[in-house]
Parts: structure tokens; sequence; C-alpha cells
């Protein structure tokens, strides 16, 4: 198994009580057993969504199962209900996880993403129209280490098994209405072994070829911005393609990652176009302002 391990220190583990998360336990457990002195400092949170009437058994059993290893364990429950979104679900999650990771102090959270879920990912994104980062956006980032990225499932579930681990199953993971579940179930069931693994590497190229893109696009960010300020004159001059790569690492580097490409476009017509002092939305709480010879980014926390 292909198991990248985070380097010690003191880390939050995100343990849903499926299989997965129950392997990820398991396998740091285990490690930190064997190791003359323990590697890790390991604190299990785990998030009842409120989503599913029998939830609280996922809790029970995570919790059981984080004493017999004798590890803290932290929970809470919130009432997202049924028709709560995959979006939804997925933020309260790294909200719950965030605030578990400040109050102990913890280097990083650890989550139990796997091979099937960045190939899950890539398609969705893929059809959400994300670009290239939506393609490689399952990965390990300052403060989320994902171990588990380059393991199928099916190794994961053998894992499991081969040794008897207890893991619960969420049933609306066979829910066909959720956009993950309908490629999990109708789309990854295509692929063959073969055809998994060389859409893994593909991923895994374009992630690096990612990584030099936003380091040329950093280092052009660098030499045209002024006190905050992007040179508009520069910007308008550039290829629509390009204008819209700038325009993107522009934001994340203002720690703006909440936009679909929709917006991106609006945004990037907007700064080439708009009448100086004109202001449009980007998010909640900030605007971008077209001026002249520059364009600015307000309601931004400094």
């Amino acid at each position: 198994m292909r198991v990248v391990l985070p380097k010690p220190g003191k880390y939050v583990v995100a343990v849903s009580g499926g299989v997965d998360s129950m392997v990820l336990l398991h396998m740091l457990h285990a490690h930190n057993a064997k190791a003359q002195k323990p590697l890790w400092k390991l604190t299990v949170a785990h998030l009842d969504h409120g989503i599913r009437e029998d939830s609280a058994e996922d809790r029970r059993l995570v919790q059981k199962v984080a004493s017999e290893y004798k590890l803290p364990f932290v929970y809470h429950k919130i009432e997202l209900g049924p028709d709560a979104s995959e979006a939804a679900a997925r933020k309260a999650r790294y909200d719950f996880l965030e605030q578990v990771r400040a109050s102990t102090g913890a280097d990083a959270i650890i989550t139990a993403h796997h091979q099937d879920d960045v190939l899950e990912t890539a398609i969705i994104n893929l059809v959400r129209g994300s670009g290239r980062k939506g393609l490689t956006a399952l990965a390990n980032r300052p403060g989320l280490e994902r171990p588990l990225l380059h393991v199928p499932k099916h190794v994961l579930v053998a894992h499991a098994k081969a040794r008897q681990l207890q893991w619960r199953e969420d049933s609306t993971n066979q829910d066909t209405a959720y956009l993950r579940n309908y490629v999990r179930h109708n789309v990854l069931t295509k692929f063959d072994d073969d055809a998994r693994a060389q859409l893994g590497e593909i991923i895994t190229e374009l992630r690096a070829k990612n990584h030099e893109i936003d380091t040329a696009i950093a280092k052009q960010l660098e030499d045209h911005i002024v006190k905050g300020r992007l040179d508009r004159q520069w910007f308008t001059h550039l290829p629509h393609s390009v204008a819209r790569e700038v325009m993107a690492g522009w934001l994340r580097s203002n720690g703006i990652r909440s936009f679909d490409s929709k917006k991106l476009e609006r945004l990037v017509v907007a700064a080439k176009v708009g009448h100086p002092g004109s202001q449009f939305d980007v998010m909640s709480g900030v605007n971008l302002i077209v001026w002249a010879d520059n364009l600015a980014l307000t309601g931004l926390e400094r």
C-alpha cells in the first residue's frame, strides 16, 4: 500500500466511521505503537452532520475505537437535515476540523481521502468547468495531510477486512442524486484498473505542471502589483486565457478561492472594459474596483 505518512508532530485525524477513515486511524495507531517513541500526537475528531437518523451510531463507533487506542476524542453535532448539499456538509466539516486544530494546537488535519476520491473530484470539476486547478484540487496542502491519495478504495476495504476492523456504511453514499455518488457509481465503474491508473498519472503530471504555472503567475503578479493594486494597463493587454489565469492567481493570493468559471470570466471582462471607478462583486464583502491605471480589491482583511 503506497502511503505517504506525515512527519512527526501533532495532528487532528478526521474520522467519520466509514471504512476509509477507520483504516487511516488504525494505520496511524499501529505505526505509533510500533515506534520506540510515538511519531504523532493524535486527536480523533468526528462531526455528526445531522443528515441521517442513524448517524449517532457512527459517533459511538468512532468514540469506542478512539478509547481503545487511548486517543482523545472530540465530536460535535449539527442539524443540516436530509436535504443538505454536499457543499454545505463539506464546509461544516472543515470549519469544525479547523476549530479542533486551533483548540489543540495541532500542526495539521489528516483526512482519509484516497485515489478514488482524487479521480471523482477531477471528473466532477471537469464537468463543472473548474479549469486546470479543479482537476488537481484534491491534494496535500499546508495544514492538511492526505496520506492515502495513492491508495485505491478496494485496497482499503481489503485492508480493513484482513484486520477485522469495524466501520459504518453511510446509506447516503448510494444516493445518486448527489453528483459525487453519480460519478462514483455510474462513471468510475466504467474504468478498469489500467484506465484508473492512467487517469491518476495524468492528474499527477498535471499537478506538477500546475505548480510551474502557479510559480510563473506569482512572479508576474509580483512584478505588476504596487501597494496591493494590479497594473490594469498590463492586464488588459494579456491574451484573454492568460488574463483569466492571472485574475485567478490574484484572487487566490488574497485568500479568495470561492469563485467559479462564470464569476472569473465576469471579473476579467470587468477589469478590461469597466469604466474607472466602477465596482464589481467578488464575494460577500469584497469588491473589485476598476480604476484607469490599476485594479483594487476592497473589503479584504489585512
